[in-house]
């Protein structure tokens, strides 16, 4: 609040870089927060002149004189002082559900555009795949193989739900666990297995509420009106839509021990998503579905080291799809496509050949204090003694990465003409030996 208060002027140009309107998010922020400020010094002045008058009773009685009339003043200032604090708390209450609504400030590098069209390729990696026949999308080779099934998904859940059956749910497995793997054993993660449920603190934490609600599932103990108006509980559940949430929130309203920074965690969970705002997106195949596994990536760092473990954290997602060779680029985020708490993010897009085009499979993000400050997360910096102040960390997470995503990836760019899939070297031996899918 101090910062927006402090700085208006510059959140009013991020905002607008966003594409947001200012007036429509800040409403008259200007406006209550002189309100409030103005009822905190009348209340200050009442208070000096309570005192005050104290001690003018306390004389009087000691005197022995009458003091009737000032204690009927103290008395009419208790209830005027109750009144400005009741107005001074509805003021703040006012000013904090409006600024939970607004995104975080994106970094000066962040190039300015109002859509994906305006993201900045800066890296490409691997060599399209090419074929002497015309490749398919994954979903006919998963049903011509038999290892998807989308059909008896929609008699089972609806649409957006897959089934994967025999070498395709092992292909899943193994995934998993080869992503683990590798980034506990090689990058130096602690794996974590956190609930799939997490309560409305937990998402306000992350910035998945109140802006959201509508794209989570929820259980019949939330009420998603009072989600909705900044009134977030400690004791009712939602799915998660991302590891990112649960394990974020392991250390909130914690201070962290700054010898032990960063933090690296990753973590396997399903990811559940209403998908409110995709309607008619994507209906084919398996790349938007209400429900998916994802390994995610999750640290806590000095502010001042956060930009170089957000090169690190995507680079470790990098090394997922090189250690498979599968053709990526690195697409730097336009403020009008940057997330709504993230700072700076960089999606990783994978060659999708069946397709013919490049799709999302990672993003990594750097969250700066934004997260920290909603979840207060902080740490005591070193050398500062006891007196030192505590900071808010930085947060920064990223997918390391979408399985089902990468299953579909690894279909694609490794069918064969004869119909089969081989297996990317790296997998086989998660796969018991398998080389190749077939019929």
């Amino acid at each position: 609040m101090g910062f927006v208060r402090g700085n208006l002027e510059l959140v009013e140009a991020k905002l607008r870089a966003r594409g947001a309107d200012p007036a429509a998010l800040l409403g008259n922020f200007r406006a209550l927060d002189q309100s409030r400020r103005e009822a905190i010094t009348q209340a200050e002045q009442l208070k000096a002149r309570r005192n005050e008058l104290s001690q003018q009773v306390g004389a009087l009685k000691k005197a022995g004189q009458d003091a009737t009339a000032l204690m009927e003043e103290t008395r009419a200032l208790k209830d005027r002082l109750d009144e400005l604090d009741r107005t001074a708390a509805a003021l703040d209450e006012q000013m904090r559900q409006a600024l939970s609504s607004i995104p975080n400030l994106t970094r000066d590098e962040v190039p300015t555009g109002t859509s994906e069209a305006d993201n900045v390729t800066v890296k490409s990696w691997g060599r399209k795949p090419s074929f002497d026949f015309v490749p398919r999308p994954h979903w006919e080779l998963g049903e011509s193989l038999g290892i998807l099934d989308l059909e008896r998904a929609a008699k089972l859940s609806g649409a957006r739900f897959a089934v994967y059956m025999g070498a395709g749910a092992r292909l899943e497995r193994a995934l998993i666990s080869f992503m683990l793997d590798l980034h506990t054993q090689k990058h130096g993660y602690t794996e974590v297995l956190p609930p799939f449920m997490v309560n409305s603190k937990s998402l306000f934490g992350t910035g998945q509420l109140p802006k959201f609600a509508e794209d989570l599932f929820r259980c019949s103990d939330t009420d998603a009106e009072a989600a909705g108006r900044g009134e977030f509980k400690d004791n009712d559940h939602w799915l998660i839509p991302t590891a990112e949430v649960p394990v974020t929130n392991l250390y909130r309203d914690e201070i962290l021990d700054d010898a032990k920074l960063p933090i690296c965690l990753t973590a396997y969970t399903p990811c559940f998503r209403a998908e409110a705002g995709a309607a008619g997106k994507d209906t084919r195949g398996i790349i938007r579905q209400h429900q998916f596994q994802k390994v995610e990536l999750v640290k806590f760092a000095r502010p001042e080291e956060s930009d170089a473990e957000h090169e690190k954290l995507t680079r470790d997602a990098e090394d997922i799809l090189e250690a498979l060779d599968l053709p990526y680029r690195r697409v730097l985020l336009c403020t009008g496509d940057t997330g709504f708490s993230s700072a700076k993010t960089y999606d990783l897009e994978v060659w999708l050949p069946g397709q013919q085009l490049y799709r999302e499979i990672s993003s990594c993000s750097n969250f700066e204090a934004f997260q920290a400050r909603r979840a207060n997360i902080r740490y005591k910096p070193a050398g500062q003694g006891a007196k030192g102040k505590n900071e808010f960390v930085h947060t920064l997470n990223g997918s390391g990465l979408a399985v089902g995503r990468t299953w579909l990836a690894i279909l694609e760019n490794y069918q064969q003409a004869d119909g089969s899939v081989a297996i990317p070297e790296a997998l086989r031996p998660y796969m018991g030996g398998l080389e190749r899918i077939t019929r």
